[in-house]
């Protein structure tokens, strides 16, 4: 299942009337939905080939600014275009915006090949590497978000303090406590429905307002597809009903952090790999994942901010273990038969899906091509196991462990792994020279 419509089916709605814009998007390095609204009647003459978009759009920043230093735009390169190409087999209704359509594109540069560095290029080319090996790779990735009472107007105007979430305790697995907030959760589950992002359910977690709307399973191309809609679609839906949702990994530091966990497998010929207990693809996966988990870091956990979820106690991991159905380990072995999976709790509610889910490929493929052994599988709390190895605590030394990375180099491209580099580097050095309320409770009297 991708998209719900075809280009006879728009073409019926936008001449009858009941579709009259399409949006013609595609995510940007921080996972975030750019493009264009298009007339249903230009986009049926014109926009189903493609439209031109300012390469700058995968140099900025978090608040849009063209970030200097990229070997791919620049000032000297005079910010050119690239098209925006519709991959049609992702057209479909979005039932919460009026008379609307949406079509995911693929970046295609001048040499009408896939711009490099774009998000979706970089995935599908691990995608392509799997394949290549004979397997299908399947993802479900699991997104929680915060609810507050407070419109993102009014939270922005509050500078995101003294914020009121929609629940005063902890909700997880809570009926009566998301009962209250089940008008607007029920119109997500129901507007993912109608845009063919299939749920499976939502609950409470673990903060209060937290929840957690999960998606069904599907191959990585098209889960990564569902999730940037979904994610982008909940906003929308919030800002409507005059809620304000986060997904960012940690916006209180004492309650629990957003979390993205991804859950993979492979697939041969339609049938699951790993269904097998002595599959030796299971655990050469998991091994590659457990030896590149510090390469990759940076690829889930891409801001400053991310890093403060990693928390003992708080159900994010902070050692890169692996453990049976284990919630405190970062990578948890889940399901029996066809659906044993293995669980990577390390991404936080803030990641590109398409490049956390292109580096949970390339560490895997990894495991597999060089058939690694893993570690001992463990046992009990992670959190007080000294001889697993830590996952990064900082973004430098994600970055750093990015930097150095011969697997990731290979297999995403030095000119791709230069790209990001920089952008988390210049992610680094926007913080750095910002002075925090921490900074002046703590010293402008007594420092």
């Amino acid at each position: 299942m991708a998209g719900n419509l075809d280009i006879d089916a728009l073409t019926a709605l936008v001449e009858s009337g009941e579709i009259d814009t399409v949006l013609v998007c595609f995510p940007d390095m921080q996972g975030r939905l750019v493009g264009k609204r298009v007339t249903g009647r230009f986009f049926l003459d014109h926009g189903v080939h493609e439209l031109h978009v300012c390469d700058y759009l995968l140099t900025v920043d978090m608040d849009m600014e063209p970030v200097p230093g990229y070997a791919a735009a620049n000032w000297d390169t005079g910010y050119g275009d690239f098209a925006v190409r519709p991959d049609m087999t992702t057209l479909r209704r979005i039932p919460w915006l009026e008379a609307t359509a949406l079509v995911l594109g693929d970046c295609i540069g001048a040499d009408d090949a896939e711009v490099p560095h774009s998000p979706r290029a970089i995935l599908k080319r691990q995608i392509a590497r799997a394949d290549a090996l004979g397997y299908t790779i399947m993802i479900g990735s699991e997104l929680e978000f915060y609810i507050f009472d407070d419109s993102f107007e009014d939270a922005a105007e509050k500078r995101y303090a003294d914020l009121k979430t929609t629940g005063r305790y902890i909700e997880d697995y809570h009926i009566f406590q998301t009962t209250k907030e089940e008008g607007m959760i029920r119109a997500i589950r129901n507007g993912m429905d109608g845009a063919a992002v299939p749920v499976e359910f939502s609950k409470g977690e673990w903060g209060p307002g937290q929840a957690e709307i999960n998606l069904r399973f599907a191959d990585a191309l098209e889960m990564a597809d569902r999730h940037v809609i979904y994610k982008n679609g909940a906003k929308e839906i919030a800002w409507a009903a005059g809620k304000a949702i986060t997904f960012m990994a940690k916006w209180r530091e004492d309650l629990a952090g957003n979390s993205c966990h991804i859950h993979s497998s492979l697939w041969r010929g339609g049938e699951p790999v790993f269904a097998a207990d002595d599959a030796p693809e299971f655990n050469q996966w998991a091994a590659g994942q457990m030896a590149l988990a510090d390469d990759m870091t940076f690829f889930l956990a891409p801001y400053i901010n991310s890093y403060k979820r990693f928390q003992a106690g708080s159900f994010a991991p902070t050692r890169a273990a692996w453990s049976l159905d284990n919630r405190t380990a970062g990578f948890r072995v889940v399901g029996k038969g066809g659906a044993r999976r293995l669980e990577c709790r390390i991404p936080g509610g803030d990641c590109n899906p398409y490049l956390a889910f292109a580096a949970t490929i390339a560490a895997g493929l990894h495991g597999i091509e060089n058939q690694l052994d893993p570690v001992p599988m463990m046992h009990g709390n992670m959190y007080e196991a000294p001889d697993a190895p830590e996952i990064p605590k900082t973004l430098r030394a994600a970055l750093t462990a990015l930097d150095d990375s011969a697997p990731l180099r290979a297999a995403f491209g030095d000119a791709v792994i230069e790209h990001y580099l920089h952008t988390g580097w210049w992610e680094q050095a926007e913080y750095d020279r910002r002075v925090t309320d921490w900074e002046l409770r703590r010293l402008f009297e007594r420092g």
